[in-house]
């Protein structure tokens, strides 16, 4: 069997700690290459915000010397609207008709799929690995009772991560951790701006990048991860 590639999307202003154990955990589990992915600048983006160019050198920062965590900068020389389907389209013409991808996703995002462009066509093109966070449910049952569009897709699909490389796409699994993580972007942007202790959150390197480059303190932001 081929090794699976995981693509790990988001934002990541900035990485943290919480997402590098949820790369390493998958990456171990599935032994899997996992690349982390990180959206493009949104139209409207808030002043408060790394840019794009900030995020990946993060990014670099954060995986230099960990095996099999790779960052994957398409979606930034993208131009226009940058969808998933379209990153998953174009993964499949590099990589070929064999190789399993898999696309990973929050737990929450799972059950928005439904709203994502063109969200059928995923499976056309690779897996999707939705990690469910502890004392958050993606059985059928709670699936399907918040989000019953969801679960009628990927009901059929369901199988255990590890069978994800028997196959090149069409299949999904839920990713149990190990442990939750306290680590949010979304506070650790609160935290600096407002110059309460923030560094553990985020690899030293990173930290200092952020220090140096006076990132995240020109204000309060609410928007999330």
């Amino acid at each position: 069997m081929i090794a699976p590639r995981v693509y790990y999307g988001g934002t990541f202003d900035p990485v943290h700690e919480g997402h590098l154990s949820v790369a390493r955990e998958v990456r171990d589990a599935l032994d899997a290459t996992v690349f982390l992915v990180p959206a493009a600048d949104p139209p409207h983006k808030d002043i408060t915000h790394a840019d794009a160019a900030e995020r990946a050198r993060m990014l670099d920062i954060a995986v230099a010397g960990e095996p099999r965590l790779k960052v994957d900068r398409r979606e930034l020389r993208r131009e226009g609207p940058s969808y998933t389907v379209d990153t998953l389209r174009e993964l499949r013409a590099e990589l070929g008709p064999d190789a399993p991808i898999v696309w990973m996703v929050g737990g929450d995002s799972l059950l928005q799929l439904h709203t994502w462009n063109r969200w059928h066509e995923l499976f056309e093109h690779g897996h999707v690995l939705a990690v469910a966070r502890p004392g958050a449910a993606l059985d059928p049952a709670s699936v399907g009772a918040l989000a019953p569009q969801v679960e009628a897709e990927i009901g059929p699909r369901r199988r255990p991560p590890e069978e994800l490389n028997s196959a090149p796409a069409g299949g999904f699994a839920v990713f149990a951790l190990a442990r939750e993580r306290p680590e949010s972007s979304t506070e650790l942007r609160r935290r600096i701006a407002a110059g309460e202790p923030w560094q553990d959150g985020v690899p030293a390197a990173v930290a200092e990048y952020i220090r140096r480059h006076a990132l995240y303190v020109r204000g309060v932001t609410s928007a999330s991860l």
